[in-house]
């Protein structure tokens, strides 16, 4: 079944699918296979990516590509919502939030009907619009 809901990449499924020893490699290559590119994203989690997969042969190259590719794209511009993400790196400053997380949380605000797909629990209690949940796919077992 392939989704038909606008999917917001974070971090961790972007790195377990560039690694196959990551713990979520079989469960996120799943997913992708049941996805619809583009994913969106945003400059933060590129760039927490590109650094989680350093060490791996190619890996920057690797995550990079799927931006080339157009599988992957960032339409998100922190200049224009640094306020929002200001406000949101308040809100949660007990959880740690971070920048990507917020602005994640912001990106599900401007695109009401996507859903996160996500390694991070966190993202159980983050809000988007201070009290909608945001909709996730994540690994049954977090």
């Amino acid at each position: 079944m392939v989704s038909e809901r606008t999917v917001l990449l974070d971090t961790g499924p972007w790195v377990a699918f560039l690694n196959r020893r990551d713990q979520y490699h079989a469960w996120v290559t799943a997913q992708f296979a049941q996805l619809r590119p583009p994913l969106l994203t945003c400059e933060a989690v590129v760039s927490e990516t590109c650094f989680l997969v350093r060490t791996l042969r190619g890996g920057a190259e690797a995550a990079l590509a799927f931006l080339e590719r157009g599988v992957v794209q960032v339409p998100f511009r922190l200049q224009d919502e640094h306020l929002a993400i200001k406000t949101l790196l308040v809100r949660y400053a007990n959880v740690p939030m971070s920048l990507a997380d917020a602005c994640l949380v912001r990106m599900s605000e401007q695109y009401s009907d996507s859903l996160v797909l996500t390694c991070d629990s966190d993202f159980r209690h983050y809000r988007r619009h201070r009290r909608q949940r945001i909709p996730t796919r994540m690994p049954d077992e977090r």
